[in-house]
């Protein structure tokens, strides 16, 4: 539950932040790929020791180090110029997710006598943790999510367009810069011992936009409590749903719920964005 808890804030502060700063009710770490990048560093710390660092070290250190990397190879893709294509952002995300994705599965199929653990892992699973894992998550989410938190003033006057941001002060590509490694490394916390959870940073950040409004001094830390709060339900009907198969991973429960959720946006988004 504590790990669950953590995970669910990590991924709603970073999806609200996302959506915010890109201006795109799509965005979030699933869709743009993050969690993907993240879950192929975090794969590759489990299956490779490197000398002279525990795995309690590599495992999270090359989870964002892939992260970050993934978020400025879709952030490039969708550029052009100075200006960036919300669309093709959204596709660029979907593309690179999909093959890192896919080399996430050839490190499965390679891992040998560790198969079980990965595939179970890869489903999304906030069961194997142990205390220290879960200290190592918890402060890396604290502080992720501080910082962006900390940008609620500056992101609120992005959400109106960078020009809007620059005439009230605002150094937009230097808070770009600064929420992107934030949310990266929240997503990298809360993917690199739990897997690839999807959807929470899409579904959680709206529903709390439509009670409360979008003011994120208030938005995002709602988030982080909407966040945990829905992993924990969500891990509650993983253990109920199927009682004679076992604990269904909790990355399937939540995928089963926010698809739906995401189709229903690309289908009310459809005439905006021209397809």
């Amino acid at each position: 539950m504590a790990l669950g808890f953590f995970v669910g804030a990590g991924l709603g502060v970073a999806g609200a932040v996302m959506q915010a700063i890109f201006r795109n009710p799509m965005a979030s770490p699933y869709i743009l790929g993050l969690s993907s990048g993240a879950s192929l560093g975090a794969a590759i710390g489990m299956l490779f020791v490197i000398p002279f660092i525990p795995t309690l070290v590599s495992v999270p250190l090359l989870a964002f180090i892939f992260c970050v990397g993934t978020m400025f190879l879709v952030y490039s893709l969708s550029r052009v110029g100075s200006a960036v294509s919300m669309e093709t952002l959204l596709l660029s995300g979907i593309a690179v997710g999909a093959l890192l994705q896919a080399m996430v599965s050839l490190l499965t199929y390679m891992a040998g006598d560790r198969l079980e653990d990965l595939v179970f892992w890869g489903m999304g699973s906030i069961s194997g943790a142990d205390w220290s894992e879960i200290a190592l998550v918890a402060a890396l989410v604290i502080f992720g999510s501080f910082v962006m938190m900390s940008h609620a003033k500056e992101i609120n006057a992005m959400m109106m367009g960078d020009a809007h941001a620059m005439d009230l002060g605002v150094n937009v590509r230097n808070t770009r810069l600064i929420l992107l490694f934030a949310s990266s490394l929240v997503t990298a916390a809360a993917v690199c011992f739990a897997g690839v959870i999807g959807f929470v940073g899409l579904i959680i950040p709206h529903i709390l936009r439509i009670l409360v409004g979008p003011d994120n001094r208030s938005l995002l830390p709602l988030c982080m409590l909407g966040g945990g709060t829905y992993i924990i339900a969500c891990d509650y009907v993983a253990h109920i749903i199927t009682p004679n198969l076992g604990i269904l991973p909790i990355g399937i429960i939540t995928a089963l719920i926010g698809a739906p959720y995401f189709i229903y946006l690309l289908r009310r988004k459809k005439s905006g964005v021209g397809w």
